[in-house]
C-alpha cells in the first residue's frame, strides 16, 4: 500500500506490520486496517509527531524483540489510506461505469430513431443538421416538426428565408426522402418499406445493437481495471476486486437486457406493414 506524509500524534503507540496480513495502525484515537504485502516485518514508531519506519524488529510470542540489524534510521514518512478515501474511489469508479453506461443506451436509442420505418416518427429527423448562419445546428430547434397523418411530416421552419437550406440538407442526409417545399413549408412523405428494404434496415439495426454491446462491455473492462489499480496500491484486497466484479457484472448484464430490449422493439416496427 502507498504512504504518504502525515501527523498522527505523538503518543501513537507502536503497531506491527506483518508480511502478506492485514494489520492495524494507529490514526487519532483509533485503530485501522492497513495490509501489506512487504517481505520483512517492520516496525512503526512515533517521534516528533510523524510516523517513521525501522527494519530489523521482529516479534515473538506477542513480544517485540530486535534483531541485530536493527536499521534505526529513519527511511520513509507514510500513511494508510483511510476508509473514507478507498470508499469514494470506489464510489466514483462505480458511477462512472453507469453514466457512461446509460449514454451508451442513449446513443443506440438515437441511432435506432434515425432509422426509417413505415410510419412518421419525428424522431426520424432528429440527426438531420441545417448550417444556419455558418454553423450546424439541429433541425428541430430551427423549425416546427409535426405528423399530419401516419405516414408524413410537415415541417414549418421559424425563419422562411432559410427553407432552401433545410431541404438541401433532407436530402444529402441518410434518410432516403425527397422533400417537397411550397415556399411556405417543406412536406415529406414516408413510401412503404419493401419486404427486402425492411430486412436491410433490420441487419442496420443488429448492427448498431451489437456495436452498443462492445461498447457496455468495455466499459465494464474500464471499471475492472480501475479495480485492479486499487489492489496493486493495497487499497483493496484480492475478495474485494472479486466482489465487487461481480456486481459490476450484474450491473454490464443489466444494460445488455436494455439493448436487447429496444433493439426487439425496433426490428418489431421495422417489419409492421
Amino acid at each position: 500500500m502507498p504512504f504518504s506524509s502525515t501527523a498522527v500524534g505523538s503518543s501513537a503507540p507502536k503497531a506491527l506490520l506483518l508480511s502478506r496480513a492485514t494489520d492495524l495502525y494507529f490514526h487519532g484515537n483509533s485503530y485501522e486496517r492497513c495490509l501489506s504485502t512487504r517481505a520483512s516485518v517492520s516496525l512503526w514508531s512515533s517521534s516528533a509527531h510523524y510516523v517513521t519506519l525501522q527494519v530489523g524488529t521482529s516479534k515473538v510470542f506477542g513480544k517485540f524483540v530486535a534483531s541485530r540489524h536493527l536499521v534505526k534510521k529513519r527511511i520513509g514518512v507514510w500513511r494508510c489510506a483511510t476508509m473514507e478515501e478507498i470508499e469514494a474511489e470506489k464510489s466514483l469508479i462505480e458511477k462512472d461505469a453507469k453514466q457512461r453506461m446509460e449514454k451508451t443506451i442513449e446513443s443506440i436509442q438515437a441511432s435506432f430513431n434515425a432509422v426509417r420505418t413505415g410510419r412518421a416518427n419525428p424522431a426520424m429527423l432528429d440527426r438531420v443538421e441545417v448550417e444556419y448562419y455558418g454553423s450546424p445546428v439541429s433541425l428541430k430547434s430551427i423549425a416546427q416538426i409535426s405528423t399530419p397523418n401516419s405516414s408524413s411530416f410537415l415541417i414549418q421552419p421559424y425563419d422562411k428565408s432559410i427553407l432552401k437550406v433545410i431541404e438541401k440538407a433532407i436530402v444529402s442526409s441518410d434518410l432516403d426522402l425527397t422533400p417537397n417545399n411550397d415556399g411556405e413549408v417543406i412536406r415529406l412523405s414516408i413510401p412503404q418499406l419493401t419486404s427486402d428494404r425492411r430486412k436491410e434496415l433490420s441487419k442496420i439495426v443488429a448492427k448498431q445493437a451489437e456495436e452498443g454491446k462492445v461498447a457496455i462491455r468495455n466499459i465494464r473492462r474500464d471499471a475492472i481495471k480501475a479495480y485492479e489499480k486499487l489492489e496493486k496500491e493495497k487499497k483493496l484486497s484480492e475478495d474485494n476486486v472479486k466482489d465487487l466484479s461481480s456486481d459490476l457484472q450484474k450491473l454490464t448484464d443489466g444494460y445488455m437486457k436494455k439493448i436487447e430490449s429496444i433493439q426487439k422493439q425496433k426490428e418489431k416496427e421495422l417489419l409492421k406493414v
